[in-house]
């Protein structure tokens, strides 16, 4: 049994949203660009996660996508059952028909075993959890990179902040600093 790239990218541009929808409804060429997931694909799959009302859709300028629920009430099961994702280990897809006409499999019970525990599993992590465990990777305590004093972003080191928002806030506070160079 395998997750399909279906199921893992819309897990992952669901933590994408969550982590994001604070600041007003999230575009999905912004998603797409962050997570380097097709434009087009997450179309599809923001069609299908909107139909089980998982998210809900803004138009217009300022458009984009939020959650419909609380990220506390959305499980990972919810998201990949919503994308028409199969969870299931067995060879007949839990049609009891793995040898031919009604005849099961020696391993059938193993394998039906195996789905009711990987539903029970994704049913039991909440979108809100994978949210928290990537705001822990990006504290302070965590990267030891930053802190953040009466609202302002304090980098202890700069050069070690990767990406393109990095770059920016390198050279803000390069500038910054040779500002102060120069008033001194």
């Amino acid at each position: 049994m395998r997750l399909t790239t279906k199921g893992r990218f819309a897990v992952t541009a669901m933590i994408d949203l969550a982590l994001r929808q604070n600041n007003g409804p999230v575009t999905l060429a912004a998603i797409s660009q962050r997570q380097q997931i097709s434009l087009s694909y997450l179309e599809q799959l923001f069609g299908k996660l909107r139909r089980h009302q998982l998210v809900e859709s803004t138009r217009g300028p300022g458009g984009g996508y939020t959650l419909a629920r609380k990220a506390t009430d959305i499980t990972v099961a919810d998201i990949i059952l919503s994308v028409d994702e199969p969870i299931d280990a067995t060879q007949c897809g839990g049609k009891e028909n793995c040898l031919g006409e009604g005849a099961r499999c020696m391993t059938h019970e193993l394998w039906a075993s195996l789905n009711e525990r990987m539903v029970d599993f994704l049913a039991s992590v909440k979108l809100q959890k994978l949210v928290d465990d990537q705001i822990e990777k990006r504290s302070p305590e965590a990267t030891g990179n930053c802190t953040v004093d009466r609202g302002r972003l304090l980098l202890d080191r700069p050069e070690k902040l990767p990406g393109l928002f990095a770059r920016r806030v390198r050279f803000l506070f390069i500038r910054a600093m040779e500002r102060r160079q120069t008033v001194s």
